[in-house]
């Protein structure tokens, strides 16, 4: 399947080294594709650990397994399969994963429980486990990559490798993270993003970890989608090496807390952000600012309704301010609204004010606005202060096209 780079598409970036980290690549097969589609990352000891993972009824072994090893806190290692989502695999799909942990834990000489699994591709084709091994064992012995090589090697639809980086200072250390993510469609992550993997260098107790990280996922992951779609094998994890040396953080007491859950959050945007331009087919990066809504969560939830509409979706992509599918979209969300007291704007524009059409407002704007990539699309309810910012994008023929030969 030839799919065309994504018009959103951004460059990957120059991301630093995080020390405690090893990155390889190998070529298992899953798919009959001439790339790598196994990565091992290696994690140095007592690297902190924390993750967020889908809420689907229908998760992965991988998933319900990573749930529970995340309740430690410590990881070395991380494997990602790419071609084949191990989910709805039955009994065969957590031998497999087991399989690789033991695999892993035996060749680098860890316990198999601080080896973590992703697979992400196929629903419903089990793991080829034979093909797993012989990917491990190339793996292993395989010289140490660059995060853009291992950010290709875990895509699947990707059209283009999706990275970012942030810093900050803790006391007189300054500590690096770097983020990878996979993620084109399938995208309205309830929890977490498809695949994303962050890691830093500070020294950060698990449970402040996971304390920052759920807060990130909040206002990033959780405020964007392509699709509506939620998949099986949504995983955010986080590993923090330590290798930096700083004082470490133990809560939101400690010195740099704050500096470093600011960074995480920024990082964890820019992620997000990646994803929706790599939307199946999209050609428009939408920005959906709800404000005065009874509360920050209700906004989201408007926010949301008004992202994954296809009526929204498909007028934005024929570039038709058509604010009576928005109002659609607000009503059906389920959250406390005033039809009387809403109002909507495309680029700046107020198409509609206090429930009616704004008169003789100047349409050439908006039109010329609805041309371009970025599309801001605001929505004000005027019932409360609750805010919220949710990012998507439009749907195409390309979208269907895509999904439609997926499995060939």
């Amino acid at each position: 399947m030839d799919i065309p780079v994504s018009p959103l598409a951004r460059p990957f970036p120059d991301l630093p080294r995080i020390e405690g980290v090893e990155l390889r690549v190998a070529r298992a097969g899953y798919k009959d594709w001439d790339r790598a589609d196994l990565t091992l990352v290696r994690l140095a000891e007592r690297t902190s650990l924390a993750g967020v993972f889908t809420r689907s009824a229908c998760a992965s072994h991988e998933v319900e397994s990573g749930r529970e090893q995340v309740k430690a806190g410590t990881a070395r290692a991380l494997v990602v399969n790419a071609g084949n989502a191990n989910a709805f695999t039955g009994s065969r799909g957590r031998d497999a994963v087991e399989a690789i942990k033991a695999q892993v834990g035996e060749q680098i000489g860890c316990d198999p429980a601080q080896v973590l699994v992703s697979s992400t591709g196929v629903i419903g084709v089990p793991l080829p486990v034979e093909r797993a091994r012989e990917g491990l064992s190339t793996v292993t012995k395989a010289e140490q990559c660059g995060w853009k090589e291992a950010t290709d090697a875990i895509g699947t639809t990707d059209t283009f490798a999706k990275g970012a980086s942030a810093s900050a200072m803790i006391g007189d250390r300054r500590v690096e993270l770097v983020g990878i993510v996979k993620g084109s469609g399938m995208i309205a992550p309830d929890m977490a993003t498809m695949l994303g993997y962050i890691f830093t260098d500070a020294d950060i107790a698990s449970d402040f970890l996971q304390e920052a990280l759920d807060r990130a996922n909040e206002t990033s992951f959780s405020c964007m989608t392509v699709d509506g779609d939620t998949s099986t094998s949504d995983t955010l994890l986080a590993f923090a090496t330590g290798a930096a040396g700083n004082l470490r953080i133990e809560g939101w007491d400690s010195a740099g807390a704050d500096a470093f859950a600011a960074a995480l959050d920024d990082l964890c945007r820019q992620l997000a952000q990646l994803v929706v331009r790599d939307g199946e087919g999209a050609t428009k990066f939408i920005t959906v600012r709800v404000s005065g809504a009874q509360s920050d969560e209700s906004a989201r939830r408007i926010g949301l309704s008004i992202a994954n509409s296809p009526l929204v979706k498909t007028a934005i992509a024929g570039e038709d301010a058509n604010w009576g599918r928005v109002v659609m979209a607000v009503g059906k969300a389920g959250e406390p609204a005033d039809r009387d007291r809403l109002s909507i704007a495309f680029g700046g524009v107020w198409t509609a004010r206090g429930g009616q059409a704004v008169e003789d407002y100047d349409e050439t704007p908006v039109a010329e606005h609805l041309k371009g990539e970025e599309i801001d699309l605001a929505v004000d309810l005027g019932i409360g202060t609750g805010r919220a910012t949710v990012w998507t994008c439009d749907l195409t023929h390309g979208y269907i096209s895509i999904n439609a030969d997926y499995r060939s």
